[in-house]
């Protein structure tokens, strides 16, 4: 199929399956957001950009300006052709007492970016839950920033010897992958196979960023180093899907990814009554029912109520990569009774979190993220962030499972989630 551009010049037209190994430049879009005027200042180049769009499609979209002190340098570094911004939300939830890993006592307070009503309300009624019962106790593993590189082995019989060569030859690959980047440390590694495929994985320390980028980059040197050092070797892809980025799997779940936190409490009788509003022994039996029957029934991955509600919303609040919600949702929520009441945790095996790069450095989400952080401790800030998530992760999951049980979700959302 073909079109007519404006001057006269015929343009195929591509389907959304069709493969595209030609440079984006020979198919430019119906308006021009590339040739702007010299010396516009961000703000501008994304105010013309938004004109040319409203005049070309005639729409109207001025509530997505922004002010210079708005975008910051969202227009060089994190959005290409950016012609605005959606604003969401931001509620405070808090404060939230808590027992850092390095058994510092702090107290969080949580910018939750949402469009859902009653979402903060929520949080913030676990957070004073949690507070009045003692407080969260947090610790962490830190797994590392995973990639997946790729091999086929081109000889029947050199998987092998190949999987042994990747294990002699440790010292060199790693020392080229950690060349890439002084805030680069490799962690670990594995090596699976499949029929005569090589998969080698690298779980790397990326220093206060979460650090994907730079784990592709070390894992691309990785991978032509290794085909330049072993004959019959092709190299097929950076990311071979081992690492699961942004995609759920068993291998995350049960291994985790990033940082591993467990978030911890105990409810007293006294706080599930007056503050939670519901009985021991209902909350027991919607959270069997619904972490262990109704979970089991739906071959969940995770076993959690909606831990993915509150890690995007800290997510956007504080510039981390929204994707990553995808890893964060695998989280495990279990109920037990105690002889003080309930010990409720939650187990959330893949945070991706960062304090330097993508959008926390925006100004807004910059805020955000002091905020979250103002609390300060001995912790790298990367742990103390993914124990912070992992904490209002808690502090949402106590609330809605007590909602559930007194049978007042639809009217918290009938009231505030019109």
């Amino acid at each position: 199929m073909e079109r007519k551009s404006k001057g006269g010049v015929t343009i195929p037209t591509l389907s959304c399956f069709s493969l595209f190994p030609f440079p984006v430049s020979l198919f430019p879009s119906p308006v021009d957001l590339r040739n702007l005027p010299d010396g516009l200042s961000p703000s501008d180049r994304c105010n013309v950009r938004r004109q040319r769009i409203e005049k070309e499609l005639n729409i109207d979209l001025k509530c997505t300006s922004v002010t210079a002190e708005q975008s910051g340098h969202a227009d060089e570094k994190n959005c290409e052709q950016m012609f605005g911004a959606v604003p969401v939300p931001v509620g405070y939830a808090g404060p939230l007492a808590v027992t850092f890993s390095s058994e510092e006592t702090a107290k969080l307070h949580l910018p939750l970016a949402t469009t859902e009503g009653a979402l903060v309300a929520s949080v913030n009624r676990g957070c004073k839950a949690l507070s009045q019962a003692g407080g969260v106790t947090l610790t962490s593993v830190h797994h590392g920033t995973s990639r997946s590189v790729a091999f086929k082995v081109k000889t029947q019989d050199g998987v092998r010897t190949f999987i042994k060569f990747l294990s002699q030859k440790e010292t060199e690959w790693s020392g080229v992958g950690m060349t890439t980047s002084t805030h680069l440390k490799l962690l670990s590694h594995t090596i699976e196979n499949e029929g005569d495929y090589v998969f080698l994985t690298i779980y790397c320390d990326t220093d206060e960023a979460m650090g994907m980028n730079m784990v592709t980059i070390a894992a691309q040197a990785i991978g032509q180093w290794v085909t330049e050092h072993c004959k019959n070797i092709a190299f097929i892809t950076v990311a071979g899907n081992v690492d699961s980025d942004k995609k759920p799997s068993k291998r995350t779940h049960d291994r985790g990814r990033g940082y591993e936190v467990t978030a911890q409490a105990v409810l007293s009788k006294e706080v599930i009554t007056t503050v939670l509003k519901s009985s021991l022994e209902t909350i027991l039996e919607v959270a069997h029912t619904k972490l262990e029957v109704g979970s089991n029934i739906a071959g969940a991955l995770g076993k959690n109520l909606h831990a993915a509600n509150i890690v995007a919303a800290l997510f956007l609040a504080t510039g981390q990569d929204a994707a990553h919600v995808v890893e964060g949702s695998l989280a495990d929520t279990t109920v037990e009774r105690c002889a003080e009441g309930l010990e409720i945790s939650v187990r959330l095996p893949a945070l991706m979190v960062g304090i330097r790069g993508g959008g926390t450095g925006l100004p807004a989400q910059k805020q955000c993220l002091d905020l979250l952080l103002s609390p300060k401790t001995s912790l790298r800030p990367c742990t103390q962030l993914a124990q912070s998530v992992a904490a209002g992760v808690l502090a949402g999951e106590v609330s809605l499972l007590a909602a559930q049980a007194s049978h007042t979700l639809a009217k918290a959302h009938r009231e505030l989630g019109r």
